[in-house]
């Protein structure tokens, strides 16, 4: 069935336990088709441990399901978020930078847990790694402990305290450059798309340039449908998207029950993926 003809609910932002979701991959599936989703993409942090499993469940319940990552990039002094879809065959190059940074994040790991004892948070690495089901680690995971003790009823209460982007308790990592996930990206057909640019510490007039630099050197989209965008923000990120021919996609970035406000294909309650953002992102594998 053609893409524009879809009648299926979308979601291109799904995060399983193999980074930091507390579903399984073929439990998030599942979640997803009770929610109506037909069209879905696993989305995990630095990693694709979870997308087999993922597949398997998505084929036995008649889900599409796009292979995907989330990866934190720089580009100039500028932190974001960047989402690659269609990883049907990932090179050996693309594994060892997952790699390596999976690594980054266990360094990090060990220093915030070291500043969070100085504040007087009383936690361990085994502590962590118990609320994490994969390989990739990270803040969500120290969160899950600090909850676990006491501290926070929810993430975005620590983050919001402690673990946001130059909190008390932050620290750095290595990321990759947007111009290289976006080269490694299209060196093996896949799409790469920005993610929820509201957290990219632009003002909404800033978006254009940035956003024309990195389509200049292969970037595939914008999500403009996300929780976080109000619904002004979502048109406005789909209209520069379209002045720029790239894709304007989206997804609810489902952490799992409890973890965030968000639920499987609504967001917030009034998410609506249109079923352009598949065709659009399709389209940008040809470029």
């Amino acid at each position: 069935m053609a893409a524009h003809q879809l009648k299926v609910t979308l979601d291109l932002h799904l995060h399983s336990s193999a980074s930091d979701g507390i579903d399984t991959p073929a439990g998030l599936i599942q979640l997803a088709h009770r929610a109506g989703v037909g069209v879905a993409a696993l989305t995990d942090h630095d990693t694709t441990d979870g997308l087999d499993e993922g597949a398997s469940a998505a084929a036995t319940l008649g889900i599409t399901l796009i292979r995907g990552v989330e990866l934190s990039v720089d580009h100039a002094d500028l932190k974001m978020h960047m989402l690659v879809y269609f990883l049907d065959h990932p090179s050996a190059a693309f594994e060892d930078r997952l790699r390596e940074l999976r690594a980054g994040r266990d360094e990090r790991n060990v220093a915030i847990i070291a500043t969070l004892n100085d504040l007087g948070y009383a936690i361990t690495i085994d502590d962590v790694l118990r609320h994490a089901g994969g390989r990739s680690v990270g803040r969500p995971h120290i969160a899950d402990a600090l909850i676990e003790r006491g501290h926070f009823e929810h993430r975005d209460d620590v983050f919001t305290h402690l673990l946001h982007d130059g909190g008390p308790a932050y620290a750095e990592r290595p990321r990759m450059t947007a111009e290289e996930a976006i080269t490694l990206a299209r060196d093996i057909d896949a799409v790469a798309v920005i993610a929820h640019p509201a957290t990219i510490s632009v003002p909404d007039e800033g978006y254009l340039a940035v956003f024309r630099e990195l389509r200049d050197i292969g970037l595939g989209g914008i999500e403009a449908h996300h929780p976080l965008h109000p619904p002004a923000l979502r048109s406005h990120l789909a209209n520069l998207a379209a002045s720029l021919g790239i894709a304007a996609t989206g997804g609810s970035d489902y952490h799992g029950a409890g973890k965030r406000r968000y639920e499987i294909g609504v967001g917030s309650g009034d998410l609506r993926v249109p079923a352009s953002a598949l065709h659009q992102l399709e389209r940008q594998r040809s470029r």
